[in-house]
């Protein structure tokens, strides 16, 4: 039986034994969370160990490393073809309330998933954001399959740290190399595009890729006919894409040595629409040089854009996401349609789920970062208003790499508004981007009182995200 110090907090869900040894979560009259090893504790490094040979350990790389090597669930692993969803943490201490979320409903669940941008603007590493999740799998107990995303890779450089943090799916982001310009281009224009592609690359050529598509496709609710022009737009727009996906695949495999991985492509950041014959040319050209993908981001319909409902028709989304779905299943339901931005879609996921049958990939980034400040504007009324005007003077800065469209003259200065008036903040269009897309930079400029506010107040922001994200995956239970 474990016995804690009077100074020390246990979290009862995180205590197990395993092969002699216990392991458990506590945390300090500060909030600090703590590692608690009782029985063989070689290779912990503690902070100090009790009367009773508890060792109270320090959640470091090292002792998170060798958690891992203890617990086989401590690790995250790669999910396959099952309902999965993605949730983002820029703060580290999310995944307990994520896991409120997820339990019960059969998602599986990807609790690390940061991008090399959003790394860039928290200051966090790969390594930080697997072994914080991990840290919140043991607090709560979660002993099931869960997943680590490095997000939107662009560049090979990119995929050796996520490697070597030990992540399990991979979302290459090739969206430099697509040619949107090709939307509108003139034959004349399309055929030169086409004749310039690097065809050694793509292990191809114009004759053959024209023998392979220009006919028609059978899939199972409607006929997609290729003509010249049609064809020569898909690669002229794609095919420099497919091949840079294809070396990063390649050196991803190499890096991975056998293990087992999920390999996701995304093209949703790019400015134009990807049509159903250019989703199925781009599947058929990574079929065709062996590389298999476990999910597709294309670009839909409409806008999807950070922390806000679909902007557009959903009807003729409804049609869009029925179409892709038919050339996902023409290629034998090898891999699910992916939700990017996927956040606060709620008139997105039914119509998804009634189209792919569960083979959906739900990505979310950064309203987990918006519940955080949902929990201050109730409790720390003057932090809030802080935060709020600062996000105002940034959000046209940082609001470059994003697609958003919130106005900043819709969002009001903090002294135009009561202290009633601001946790409403968060559910309004232009106030929830303006506080989205600053993240960055309010973590740079006020990170450790926001970590302080949330560690005085963990229950509160379990429960946020808890409730935030039960109504996203309501619609994913099967």
């Amino acid at each position: 039986m474990l016995t804690i110090p009077s100074e020390l907090t246990l979290y009862p869900s995180s205590v197990v034994e395993q092969d002699g040894t216990t392991y458990c979560m506590l945390r300090d009259s500060d909030g600090k969370r703590l590692l608690g090893v009782s029985g063989n504790t070689d290779g912990f490094v503690p902070n100090a160990v009790t009367a009773d040979g508890l060792a109270i350990c320090g959640l470091t790389a090292g002792n998170a490393r060798q958690l891992r090597s203890r617990l086989a669930w401590a690790s995250p692993v790669a999910l396959g073809l099952r309902t999965s969803a993605g949730f983002g943490d820029r703060l580290g201490v999310a995944t307990p309330g994520h896991i409120l979320a997820t339990q019960g409903t059969g998602v599986a669940p990807i609790y690390a998933q940061q991008s090399v941008r959003e790394n860039t603007r928290t200051g966090r590493t790969p390594q930080n954001v697997v072994d914080d999740a991990m840290w919140g799998v043991l607090q709560m107990g979660w002993h099931e399959a869960w997943g680590a995303d490095a997000d939107h890779m662009k560049t090979i450089a990119d995929i050796d740290p996520f490697v070597d943090a030990g992540y399990t799916f991979f979302t290459i982001d090739p969206g430099e190399h697509v040619d949107d310009a090709a939307e509108h281009a003139d034959d004349a224009s399309l055929t030169e595009k086409v004749a310039a592609l690097p065809w050694a690359s793509l292990d191809s050529s114009v004759e053959e890729m024209r023998a392979r598509y220009l006919r028609s496709f059978d899939l199972d609710d409607r006929v997609l006919t290729f003509d010249e022009h049609l064809l020569y737009k898909a690669a002229a727009k794609y095919a420099r894409a497919v091949a840079h996906t294809v070396a990063m695949a390649r050196h991803l495999t190499s890096r991975m040595n056998g293990k087992a991985f999920d390999l996701e492509m995304s093209v949703d950041e790019t400015h134009t629409t990807t049509t159903l014959h250019e989703h199925l040319y781009v599947a058929g050209e990574l079929q065709r040089m062996g590389v298999s993908v476990v999910s597709m981001a294309p670009r839909f319909v409409g806008r999807f854009e950070k922390g806000v409902d679909y902007i557009g028709d959903l009807a003729e989304l409804d049609d869009n996401i029925a179409g892709h779905a038919a050339v996902m299943r023409y290629y034998g339901n090898s891999y699910k349609l992916s939700l990017h931005t996927g956040s606060d879609k709620f008139g997105v996921y039914p119509i998804a789920m009634k189209y792919c049958d569960g083979l959906v990939h739900l990505k979310t980034a950064g309203t987990s970062y918006l519940e955080a400040l949902r929990v201050m504007s109730n409790i720390d009324v003057p932090f809030f208003r802080e935060i709020l005007d600062f996000a105002r003077s940034r959000y046209e800065e940082d609001r470059k790499s994003y697609h958003v469209s919130a106005e900043l003259g819709k969002v009001p200065a903090a002294a135009e508004l009561s202290d009633a008036q601001l946790p409403d903040l968060l559910n309004q269009f232009d106030a929830r981007q303006v506080l989205h897309v600053t993240f960055g930079s309010v973590l740079d400029h006020y990170g450790d009182r926001l970590q302080a506010m949330l560690a005085a107040h963990e229950s509160e922001y379990d429960a946020a995200i808890e409730a935030h994200f039960d109504k996203h995956l309501a619609a994913f239970v099967r």
